[in-house]
């Protein structure tokens, strides 16, 4: 039995035990990947997964308590090779970051700055992608870290944390019915075609539950995954802009104007930081995240992505991640 044996494996889960995709992952041939697998069943007495001729069609009852074990096994190896890292070059090597470009755009530069200057030796990646995908990337190792306010807690391999807490404005170009307005409604958004994110960006569940709320149907006329892009189209007049009070605050436009009253019109929206459970990062990892919340402590977040439990029960290692990390389920109210 190997290592390389046991990527085999998970690499062909992966990708739906399509072996071809998984041995173009792997850079190596079909062949070699299902006899590899082939050489670990018969090594280990027993069948990992179901065959139709040369076909994988399934796991078998065995095969599933055995990939459960195979990817614990993969991470604590990636976890002991971090964990030498730490005392060998704790400050030298690669942070990837897979987040949605609100996050990237409007909440994380100042944290990416500050940063760069504390580890001019770790070359930070972020990628732009929906929250989805990101949670996606860090359970294939692809990222270490993913931010983002969406489905990231929907995944129960993924340890997540929230960072702090904001709201939607409305906004408007300067001259329309509703710069003005006095205590707005959101009956008096729905009269106007409303611009606003796709529905898996930015805390779009919000808007919508809002408007559900108040038995509207709203006409979205237009949807996008970044702030810019809706305000480009609010300026052009082609809607009413909902967008995060970050887009608002942190960029100065001259062509727009926040709608007042507006961000009382939805509840509130919550950034979230996550890490694969039982995956231990480098220090800076947990250093970049103290920065961006600082109400989460990298010896806290350490603590808790080490956590025994975080391997074995989802349930108990919230109970035992919320007692590891002050702050934990906490918002850090912004705006």
């Amino acid at each position: 039995m190997n290592f390389q044996q046991l990527r085999y494996v998970r690499e062909a889960v992966r990708n739906d035990l399509n072996l071809t995709e998984a041995s173009q992952i792997l850079n190596t041939s079909q062949s070699g990947v299902s006899k590899q697998i082939r050489e670990l069943e018969i090594e280990l007495g027993i069948e990992i997964f179901v065959r139709k001729g040369k076909r994988l069609t399934g796991l078998t009852r065995a095969g599933e308590d055995a990939v459960k074990l195979i990817d614990r096994v993969l991470v604590e190896a990636e976890n002991l090779k971090r964990l030498a890292g730490e005392f060998s070059r704790e400050d030298v090597g690669r942070l990837v970051i897979a987040t949605t470009h609100n996050q990237a755009r409007y909440a994380l530069p100042d944290t990416v700055m500050a940063f760069a200057a504390e580890f001019p030796n770790v070359q930070l990646e972020l990628r732009q992608v929906t929250p989805k995908q990101a949670a996606g990337s860090v359970l294939r190792g692809e990222a270490d870290i993913a931010i983002a306010t969406e489905a990231l807690d929907q995944f129960s391999d993924l340890l997540t944390f929230p960072c702090f807490s904001w709201r939607h404005v409305v906004i408007v170009p300067h001259g329309h019915a509703l710069e003005h307005a006095q205590n707005l409604t959101l009956e008096q958004v729905a009269e106007y075609p409303i611009i606003t994110y796709s529905p898996e960006f930015s805390g779009r569940s919000q808007i919508d539950a809002a408007f559900r709320a108040n038995s509207l149907d709203p006409d979205i006329r237009l949807t996008a995954m970044d702030a810019d892009v809706i305000k480009l189209y609010v300026e052009r007049g082609g809607g009413v802009g909902i967008v995060s009070e970050m887009a608002m605050e942190h960029q100065a436009c001259e062509q727009l104007a926040v709608v007042a009253g507006s961000r009382e019109l939805f509840a509130t929206s919550t950034t979230k930081v996550a890490f694969q459970r039982g995956a231990l990062l480098h220090a800076y990892a947990y250093r970049f995240v103290e920065i961006f919340a600082p109400h989460l402590a990298s010896k806290h977040l350490r603590d808790a992505a080490l956590s025994r439990l975080s391997l074995r029960e989802p349930k108990a290692a919230e109970a035992a991640a919320s007692t590891a990390v002050p702050g934990y389920r906490n918002h850090v109210k912004v705006g």
